[in-house]
Protein backbone atom coordinates (compact mmCIF):
# COMPACT_ATOMS: atom_id res chain seq x y z
CA UNK A 1 0.00 0.00 0.00
CA UNK A 2 1.62 3.06 -1.02
CA UNK A 3 1.84 5.91 1.04
CA UNK A 4 -0.46 9.33 0.25
CA UNK A 5 1.16 12.50 -1.36
CA UNK A 6 0.28 15.35 0.62
CA UNK A 7 1.00 17.79 -1.79
CA UNK A 8 -2.35 19.85 -3.02
CA UNK A 9 -2.82 20.23 -7.50
CA UNK A 10 -1.96 23.44 -6.20
CA UNK A 11 1.30 23.69 -4.73
CA UNK A 12 3.40 23.73 -7.82
CA UNK A 13 1.89 26.74 -8.60
CA UNK A 14 2.14 28.81 -5.91
CA UNK A 15 5.99 27.80 -5.95
CA UNK A 16 6.60 29.24 -9.32
CA UNK A 17 4.56 32.48 -8.50
CA UNK A 18 6.40 32.86 -5.20
CA UNK A 19 9.77 32.40 -7.12
CA UNK A 20 8.55 34.81 -9.66
CA UNK A 21 7.75 37.50 -7.00
CA UNK A 22 10.95 37.10 -5.34
CA UNK A 23 12.55 38.01 -8.41
CA UNK A 24 10.78 40.86 -9.23
CA UNK A 25 11.50 41.96 -5.59
CA UNK A 26 14.97 41.86 -6.32
CA UNK A 27 15.41 43.23 -9.58
CA UNK A 28 13.06 46.33 -8.15
CA UNK A 29 15.74 46.56 -5.19
CA UNK A 30 18.84 46.81 -7.22
CA UNK A 31 20.19 48.16 -10.27
CA UNK A 32 23.28 48.68 -11.71
CA UNK A 33 25.05 51.98 -13.55
CA UNK A 34 27.85 52.28 -15.12
CA UNK A 35 30.05 54.74 -13.22
CA UNK A 36 31.46 56.28 -17.11
CA UNK A 37 35.25 55.95 -15.21
CA UNK A 38 36.44 52.82 -16.01
CA UNK A 39 35.54 51.72 -12.24
CA UNK A 40 32.71 48.95 -13.45
CA UNK A 41 29.52 48.66 -12.45
CA UNK A 42 28.19 50.70 -9.34
CA UNK A 43 25.68 48.43 -7.56
CA UNK A 44 22.17 50.59 -6.28
CA UNK A 45 19.61 49.78 -3.95
CA UNK A 46 16.86 51.39 -6.07
CA UNK A 47 16.55 52.22 -9.47
CA UNK A 48 17.16 55.42 -10.71
CA UNK A 49 18.46 56.75 -7.22
CA UNK A 50 21.25 57.15 -4.80
CA UNK A 51 20.56 56.53 -1.74
CA UNK A 52 22.14 58.58 1.33
CA UNK A 53 22.36 57.60 5.06
CA UNK A 54 22.32 60.75 7.45
CA UNK A 55 21.66 61.60 10.86
CA UNK A 56 19.70 64.75 10.90
CA UNK A 57 20.44 67.45 11.72
CA UNK A 58 24.07 68.07 11.70
CA UNK A 59 24.00 72.04 10.52
CA UNK A 60 25.87 72.87 7.98
CA UNK A 61 26.50 69.70 6.64
CA UNK A 62 23.03 68.16 6.51
CA UNK A 63 19.92 69.34 7.81
CA UNK A 64 16.45 70.51 6.68
CA UNK A 65 15.30 73.77 5.36
CA UNK A 66 11.75 73.89 4.77
CA UNK A 67 10.72 70.54 3.22
CA UNK A 68 13.93 70.32 1.72
CA UNK A 69 17.13 68.44 3.09
CA UNK A 70 20.36 70.30 2.49
CA UNK A 71 24.21 71.00 3.33
CA UNK A 72 27.46 70.46 2.42
CA UNK A 73 27.62 66.61 2.36
CA UNK A 74 24.41 66.82 0.66
CA UNK A 75 25.82 69.23 -1.98
CA UNK A 76 29.01 67.25 -2.62
CA UNK A 77 27.03 63.73 -2.89
CA UNK A 78 24.83 65.50 -5.25
CA UNK A 79 27.75 65.63 -7.50
CA UNK A 80 28.67 62.10 -7.11
CA UNK A 81 24.47 61.65 -8.37
CA UNK A 82 25.03 63.68 -11.49
CA UNK A 83 27.96 61.63 -12.50
CA UNK A 84 26.27 58.60 -12.28
CA UNK A 85 23.37 60.31 -14.18
CA UNK A 86 20.92 59.24 -11.28
CA UNK A 87 19.41 61.46 -8.23
CA UNK A 88 19.71 61.66 -4.46
CA UNK A 89 17.53 60.80 -1.86
CA UNK A 90 18.09 61.05 2.01
CA UNK A 91 17.79 58.38 4.17
CA UNK A 92 17.40 60.13 7.75
CA UNK A 93 18.28 56.92 10.58
CA UNK A 94 20.17 56.41 13.70
CA UNK A 95 23.65 57.50 13.66
CA UNK A 96 24.67 54.00 15.41
CA UNK A 97 23.30 52.18 12.38
CA UNK A 98 25.65 54.27 10.49
CA UNK A 99 28.77 53.54 11.90
CA UNK A 100 28.35 50.02 12.03
CA UNK A 101 27.36 49.29 9.10
CA UNK A 102 24.34 47.69 9.32
CA UNK A 103 21.90 50.41 7.85
CA UNK A 104 24.34 49.43 4.46
CA UNK A 105 24.26 46.15 4.87
CA UNK A 106 20.90 46.07 5.17
CA UNK A 107 20.16 47.71 1.68
CA UNK A 108 18.82 51.10 3.65
CA UNK A 109 21.26 53.11 1.34
CA UNK A 110 23.78 53.08 -1.30
CA UNK A 111 26.46 55.15 1.08
CA UNK A 112 26.86 57.42 4.23
CA UNK A 113 27.29 61.03 4.30
CA UNK A 114 26.86 61.66 7.86
CA UNK A 115 29.93 64.29 8.86
CA UNK A 116 31.64 61.34 9.84
CA UNK A 117 34.96 60.84 11.31
CA UNK A 118 37.36 58.27 9.48
CA UNK A 119 38.29 56.18 12.61
CA UNK A 120 40.01 52.17 12.87
CA UNK A 121 36.96 50.71 14.42
CA UNK A 122 34.20 52.58 11.40
CA UNK A 123 36.85 50.96 9.30
CA UNK A 124 36.34 47.92 10.29
CA UNK A 125 32.48 47.93 9.19
CA UNK A 126 32.76 50.55 6.06
CA UNK A 127 34.82 51.39 3.00
CA UNK A 128 35.71 55.05 3.24
CA UNK A 129 36.31 57.28 0.37
CA UNK A 130 39.28 59.75 0.35
CA UNK A 131 39.27 62.19 3.08
CA UNK A 132 36.70 65.63 1.86
CA UNK A 133 37.10 67.67 4.93
CA UNK A 134 39.36 67.76 8.14
CA UNK A 135 38.12 68.38 11.43
CA UNK A 136 38.76 68.65 15.14
CA UNK A 137 36.70 68.98 18.20
CA UNK A 138 35.63 71.96 19.89
CA UNK A 139 34.05 73.00 23.24
CA UNK A 140 31.17 74.95 23.39
CA UNK A 141 29.54 76.59 26.14
CA UNK A 142 26.92 79.86 26.86
CA UNK A 143 28.11 83.60 27.00
CA UNK A 144 29.33 84.66 30.37
CA UNK A 145 30.94 81.33 31.16
CA UNK A 146 34.92 80.48 31.56
CA UNK A 147 35.53 77.12 30.52
CA UNK A 148 38.39 77.17 28.24
CA UNK A 149 39.49 73.02 28.85
CA UNK A 150 38.29 70.04 29.89
CA UNK A 151 40.38 70.76 33.16
CA UNK A 152 37.94 73.73 33.91
CA UNK A 153 35.13 71.59 33.88
CA UNK A 154 36.12 69.27 36.49
CA UNK A 155 32.96 68.11 38.20
CA UNK A 156 30.75 69.78 35.89
CA UNK A 157 28.76 68.47 33.15
CA UNK A 158 30.03 68.10 29.30
CA UNK A 159 27.01 67.26 27.03
CA UNK A 160 27.93 64.62 24.45
CA UNK A 161 26.60 63.53 21.04
CA UNK A 162 26.56 59.92 21.27
CA UNK A 163 28.68 57.08 19.07
CA UNK A 164 30.66 60.32 18.09
CA UNK A 165 34.31 61.07 18.62
CA UNK A 166 33.45 63.93 20.67
CA UNK A 167 32.02 61.61 23.41
CA UNK A 168 35.32 59.09 23.49
CA UNK A 169 37.80 62.28 23.39
CA UNK A 170 35.67 63.69 26.50
CA UNK A 171 36.00 60.11 28.41
CA UNK A 172 39.41 60.02 27.82
CA UNK A 173 40.81 63.48 28.80
CA UNK A 174 37.97 64.73 30.85
CA UNK A 175 39.40 63.49 33.49
CA UNK A 176 36.84 64.36 36.36
CA UNK A 177 33.98 65.25 34.18
CA UNK A 178 30.64 63.81 33.90
CA UNK A 179 29.32 63.71 30.83
CA UNK A 180 25.32 63.60 29.85
CA UNK A 181 24.94 61.97 26.53
CA UNK A 182 22.56 62.83 23.52
CA UNK A 183 21.40 61.04 20.71
CA UNK A 184 21.73 64.00 18.54
CA UNK A 185 23.39 67.43 17.97
CA UNK A 186 20.39 69.77 17.85
CA UNK A 187 19.74 68.18 21.50
CA UNK A 188 22.90 69.11 22.62
CA UNK A 189 23.29 72.15 21.66
CA UNK A 190 19.83 72.87 23.19
CA UNK A 191 21.04 71.92 26.14
CA UNK A 192 24.37 73.77 26.54
CA UNK A 193 22.09 76.98 25.64
CA UNK A 194 19.27 76.36 28.18
CA UNK A 195 22.21 75.49 30.69
CA UNK A 196 21.04 71.86 30.88
CA UNK A 197 24.90 71.10 30.75
CA UNK A 198 27.64 73.56 31.15
CA UNK A 199 29.37 72.82 28.00
CA UNK A 200 28.76 70.24 25.19
CA UNK A 201 31.93 68.88 22.66
CA UNK A 202 31.65 68.43 19.16
CA UNK A 203 33.43 68.71 15.76
CA UNK A 204 34.29 72.57 15.17
CA UNK A 205 32.34 72.82 11.68
CA UNK A 206 29.12 72.22 13.37
CA UNK A 207 29.60 74.15 16.66
CA UNK A 208 30.77 77.15 14.78
CA UNK A 209 27.96 77.06 12.34
CA UNK A 210 25.83 76.95 15.47
CA UNK A 211 27.27 79.97 17.30
CA UNK A 212 26.96 82.65 14.24
CA UNK A 213 22.96 82.28 14.72
CA UNK A 214 22.92 81.87 18.24
CA UNK A 215 25.31 85.03 19.53
CA UNK A 216 24.32 83.92 23.22
CA UNK A 217 26.81 80.54 22.94
CA UNK A 218 30.49 80.99 22.03
CA UNK A 219 33.05 78.44 21.10
CA UNK A 220 35.90 78.46 23.91
CA UNK A 221 38.46 76.03 22.90
CA UNK A 222 39.68 73.51 19.65
CA UNK A 223 41.21 70.26 20.66
CA UNK A 224 43.99 68.94 17.87
CA UNK A 225 42.37 65.57 17.40
CA UNK A 226 43.37 66.28 13.38
CA UNK A 227 39.93 64.64 12.07
CA UNK A 228 39.23 63.26 8.60
CA UNK A 229 35.39 63.07 7.20
CA UNK A 230 34.93 60.63 4.67
CA UNK A 231 31.94 59.23 2.53
CA UNK A 232 30.74 55.53 3.65
CA UNK A 233 30.03 52.36 1.34
CA UNK A 234 29.34 48.82 1.99
CA UNK A 235 32.52 46.75 2.35
CA UNK A 236 34.15 45.32 -0.55
CA UNK A 237 31.70 48.16 -2.60
CA UNK A 238 34.95 49.42 -4.81
CA UNK A 239 33.05 50.50 -7.81
CA UNK A 240 30.87 52.85 -5.96
CA UNK A 241 33.93 54.11 -3.54
CA UNK A 242 36.33 54.62 -6.54
CA UNK A 243 33.02 56.92 -8.58
CA UNK A 244 32.72 58.74 -5.06
CA UNK A 245 36.76 59.26 -5.08
CA UNK A 246 36.95 60.72 -8.58
CA UNK A 247 33.87 62.95 -8.54
CA UNK A 248 35.56 64.35 -5.54
CA UNK A 249 39.20 64.70 -6.72
CA UNK A 250 37.41 66.38 -10.17
CA UNK A 251 35.73 68.81 -8.29
CA UNK A 252 38.41 69.87 -6.47
CA UNK A 253 40.29 70.48 -9.48
CA UNK A 254 37.67 72.55 -11.28
CA UNK A 255 36.89 74.22 -7.95
CA UNK A 256 33.40 73.28 -7.91
CA UNK A 257 34.33 72.04 -4.28
CA UNK A 258 36.10 75.57 -3.17
CA UNK A 259 32.84 76.60 -4.03
CA UNK A 260 30.98 74.82 -2.11
CA UNK A 261 33.14 74.94 0.73
CA UNK A 262 32.93 78.47 0.67
CA UNK A 263 29.03 78.42 0.15
CA UNK A 264 28.55 76.80 3.07
CA UNK A 265 31.41 77.84 5.57
CA UNK A 266 32.09 81.08 4.50
CA UNK A 267 35.63 80.65 3.58
CA UNK A 268 37.84 78.60 1.30
CA UNK A 269 39.73 75.46 2.50
CA UNK A 270 43.38 75.98 3.43
CA UNK A 271 45.68 74.49 0.77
Amino acid sequence: MSARSTRKPWQPLTAALASAALLATLTACSSTKTSGGGNGEVELVSSGKLKTCTHLPYAPFQFRDGKKVVGFDVDLVDLVAKDLDVTQEIVDTPFEGIQSGEDLNAGKCDLAAAGMTVTPVRAKNLDFSASYFEATQALLVKKGERYDSLKDLKGKTLGVQQSTTGEEYAKKRGKGVRTRQFEDLALLLTAVKTGQVDAGINDNGVLYDYVKKNRDTKVTAEFDTGEQYGIGVRKGNDALRKQIDKTLKKAKADGRYDKLYKKWFGTEPKK
